[in-house]
């Protein structure tokens, strides 16, 4: 479930009260990991695999019960947000109601901060200034262009003129430190809210999309990194090849990274980005993990995805400079899409958990690797993923036929309940593999309606919430006892002490 999705008195889920009751609701269920998606900035489409930086959060995600607490805000100051809909985030509404929110608790700050808050303040712009403060300018200029995509700034913007970004820094510095404030918050909830899910066993999964957006502070800071030309437009586009999810491929128009001169810099920039979300989180789920062996490139000028073509990825020499830097390798590979036995052997190298789908199982071939019964130890078995619809949803629309195999299936495999969604579940937590996760969406059995996602469609996703009173108790304590009688428990308590082992 995604911070978003939580229940939330301010349009939108946030890292404060609701965020810890879920953690207790994880402990009170047996429950050893929370997996949610990239928590960064979004741009285009509200996605958070569209994000504005690598490196910044998202600042929708700030609680402002929070900052009451903290003296930052008054009660009277969240009022209006009570009004915004429960059950879907209506995001240009939200996004108007927490900036004038963040406004306020930065002039509040300015104004009368604690002497110790302020230090707080000034030593975590100190720490992350490697990439905070291109960040913050980044958005100070894009507010003052009116949200102007990177592309369609001045030349002397775009180019980052030495003259031109002083005269920025200067005239923007108000906004600049506003922005970098926002981060602070960010970072100050985001800490308490780990150690809190730390205190009762619960571990976080957060999620590193491959690619990163064109208009971004990534690209706009580091060109160099990328495959651009003088204008930072790309010489070529990423997308995948057609697949389960779209006949022609799916166009996602970010910038290819220039691969040589990472490895010149000993992957540097690459690696500060896993450590800024490591700060976070326990474990980082790989997206895309397959172009890590070979991505889809794409002409800039395609209208589709067909006209790509493979190129190499880093390859192993990224993971040897990775774990020569961290020690470990905390990553679950997302191994999903048109999969190469070259990315399952840099898989297998290096012993990454890959991922498996039980919607995906039934094609009718008794080896498909994401029937359960084919699982192995080291992989993450869900029931579904963001991309996918609910799994109530999936089996309705399947052709009888298949309906028919999927419920032979879950029969063989120890009955049914009459809710289709926890017969899956079931199926996923019984298999062999190491961590079993399913949506809450599944744990509440929705309809199409609870669909989070739908992939290449960039307009009206990345909405569903759940609300309070979906949350019945009779849910986790339904989930505690599946977890219990499928032999889970002590997995979760072995995972825990690992993970806490290598931290």
């Amino acid at each position: 479930m995604h911070v978003t999705s939580l229940p939330s008195p301010y349009g939108i889920g946030d890292l404060g009260p609701a965020a810890f009751d879920w953690v207790d609701r994880l402990h009170d269920a047996g429950q050893g990991w929370w997996q949610a998606l990239p928590l960064g900035p979004t741009g285009c489409g509200n996605s958070p695999y569209s994000c504005l930086s690598s490196f910044a959060g998202n600042v929708l995600l700030v609680s402002p019960d929070l900052l009451i607490e903290e003296g930052l805000l008054n009660p009277t100051d969240c009022e209006s947000g009570r009004d915004l809909p429960k059950n879907a985030v209506d995001f240009d509404t939200v996004i108007a109601f927490k900036h004038r929110l963040l406004d306020q608790a930065w002039r509040n700050f300015d104004s009368s901060a604690r002497p110790e808050l302020r230090a707080d303040f000034e030593r975590f712009c100190s720490e992350k200034a490697h990439w905070l403060d291109d960040y913050a300018l980044f958005r100070a200029l894009k507010a003052r262009l009116a949200g102007a995509n990177v592309l369609d700034w001045p030349d002397d913007l775009r180019g980052r003129s030495p003259s031109a970004m002083a005269r920025a820094r200067r005239d923007l510095a108000d906004r600049i430190n506003e922005s970098r404030f926002g981060q602070f918050l960010l970072s100050r909830q985001g800490n308490r809210l780990k150690e809190y899910a730390h205190k009762r066993g619960v571990l976080l999964i957060g999620d590193l999309p491959f690619f990163v957006s064109l208009d971004s502070s990534d690209v706009w800071a580091n060109p160099q990194w990328f495959q651009l030309d003088a204008d930072l437009r790309p010489q070529f586009v990423a997308g995948v090849p057609p697949d389960y999810f779209s006949a022609k491929g799916q166009l996602w128009g970010n910038p290819v990274y220039d691969w040589e001169a990472l490895r010149r810099s000993g992957y540097r920039w690459c690696i500060d980005r896993l450590k800024s979300l490591l700060v976070h989180v326990d474990m980082v789920r790989l997206d895309h993990f397959r172009a890590f062996c070979a991505a889809w490139h794409v002409p800039p000028t395609a209208q589709t995805a067909e006209p790509g073509h493979w190129v190499p990825g880093p390859g192993a020499a990224f993971f040897e400079a990775v774990r020569a830097e961290l020690c470990h390798l905390p990553f679950i590979a997302e191994d999903l899409g048109i999969i190469t036995p070259d990315v399952v052997a840099l898989r297998d190298k290096f012993e990454l958990p890959g991922i498996r789908v039980f919607q995906f199982g039934f094609d009718g071939r008794s080896d498909n690797p994401h029937l359960p019964q084919n699982y192995s130890p080291n992989t993450v078995a869900y029931t579904g993923t963001h991309d996918n619809t609910t799994t109530r949803a999936w089996f309705e629309s399947l052709p009888e036929n298949v309906r028919h195999a999927a419920m032979s299936y879950v029969v063989k495999a120890g009955g049914e309940t009459g809710e289709v969604a926890w017969d899956f579940i079931r199926s996923v937590w019984s298999s062999k593999s190491g961590l079993a996760i399913a949506p809450l969406q599944d744990l509440l059995n929705l309809g199409v309606g609870g669909r989070m996602n739908v992939p290449g469609i960039a307009d009206g996703n990345w909405r569903w919430r759940s609300t309070e009173e979906m949350l019945k108790p009779s849910i986790f304590e339904r989930l505690l006892e599946l977890t219990t009688s499928a032999g889970r428990m002590s997995l979760v308590n072995t995972q825990i002490q690992s993970q806490e082992t290598v931290s």
